[in-house]
């Protein structure tokens, strides 16, 4: 069996370990001579691990009691909707602190539902850095303050939270949720598509404390209001079991990893090797962000032409290193080093990129 090298963005790397358990278990789950993917969602065996998942993040998250998890449908994008339907009440405002092109999109399905006031890094279209804190003057009479912790495009991230006073904070975590620790208590809505650190796509993890739950509007049709999907356990309607089951596997997967910081230690050990492969280069290797705000998820960089990236892209390919293309709104070259890309991985591509250069330069 030959596994690939892959960097991509989403749908992203799955942990082995996961993708093996789930192959043993494809045609026989805990006995039941059924796949997961058939086993009713009412059942003992499903109630369990839907449970356990919940518990698990939970756990992994540092989150009291007053955390309720639930699983979601329609993806992170969904939720750029779901939040100000939810709690954007009429007449009221939330703010949006914008550092790359997914903020800028909930910040558009925001603005259908009320007052939308925007916090932006962006510089002549392009985001280079991550608000600074003497940036960010937050409305204190704002429903909520909304965030995206890691930008994938454009390959920023936030280093240190922001400080938004009382305002209840919301964030997207897409694309880094629990591969560093973060201080839950200063947050009071999370949320993540599990296709890039938690799993494969069609699940969205979100915790929401009681607190700011209990702000939620109550006429909203009940598949879009997060009170109806917490008061039924996420199991309203019939949930995405599979996509639940790997994130399942996945978060045990993070807690034999040593949790949070087990993650941090290996994610900025890769993030370090790939970093200064690319500042050594002599600038054959560019990357384009501020050092204050580089992404330890996603790393971009450019070349010379868009011919010499072509190529790049292809050569990698057939080395066994995939999904390295940059987002077709900016081009260039992009790693998305998510949980499952263990050091190993990027020390490959590190040799590929270095042995490129000798042979392009």
């Amino acid at each position: 069996m030959k596994r690939a090298i892959n960097f991509n963005a989403g749908p992203a790397a799955i942990p082995q370990e996961v993708l093996e358990k789930a192959q043993a278990d494809m045609l026989d789950w805990k006995g039941t001579g059924m796949s997961v993917m058939e086993v009713s969602h009412r059942s003992k065996e499903y109630e369990e691990l839907h449970n356990h998942a919940q518990a698990s993040f939970k756990e992994i998250a540092g989150m009291g009691d007053e955390w309720k998890v639930i699983f979601l449908q329609g993806g992170a994008s969904t939720q750029f909707a779901l939040i100000p339907m939810n709690f954007l009440p009429e007449g009221g405002s939330a703010d949006y602190l914008v550092t790359g092109h997914w903020s800028k999109t909930a910040v558009k399905e925001a603005k259908r539902f009320g007052k939308i006031n925007t916090i932006s890094s962006e510089k002549d279209g392009v985001f280079r850095s991550i608000l600074k804190p003497g940036d960010i003057k937050v409305d204190q009479s704002s429903a909520y303050v909304h965030m995206t912790s890691n930008n994938t495009i454009f390959g920023t991230q936030w280093q240190d939270w922001p400080d938004v006073g009382s305002v209840p904070l919301v964030a997207d975590m897409s694309s880094d949720i629990f591969s560093r620790p973060f201080p839950a208590d200063r947050f009071s809505l999370v949320y993540a598509g599990a296709q890039k650190n938690l799993g494969p796509s069609g699940v969205v993890a979100m915790a929401v404390k009681e607190g700011f739950l209990a702000k939620a509007k109550e006429d909203l049709p009940s598949m879009f209001s997060y009170k109806v999907q917490q008061a039924n356990n996420s199991l309203y309607n019939t949930p995405p079991c599979f996509s639940i089951y790997i994130l399942d596997l996945t978060l045990d997967w993070i807690k034999k990893q040593g949790g949070l910081q087990g993650m941090q230690k290996v994610n900025e050990e890769k993030a370090r090797i790939l970093y200064e492969a690319i500042d050594s280069s002599g600038g054959y290797y560019d990357n384009p962000v501020e050092k204050a705000s580089r992404s330890k998820m996603n790393v971009v960089f450019r070349l010379k032409s868009e011919e010499l990236e072509e190529k790049f892209v292809k050569e990698a390919k057939a080395a066994g290193i995939i999904g390295v293309k940059g987002h077709r709104s900016v081009g260039g070259i992009r790693f998305s080093i998510y949980n499952a890309n263990l050091v190993p991985n990027v020390q490959k591509s590190v040799d590929f990129m270095k042995d490129f250069q000798k042979r392009n330069g």
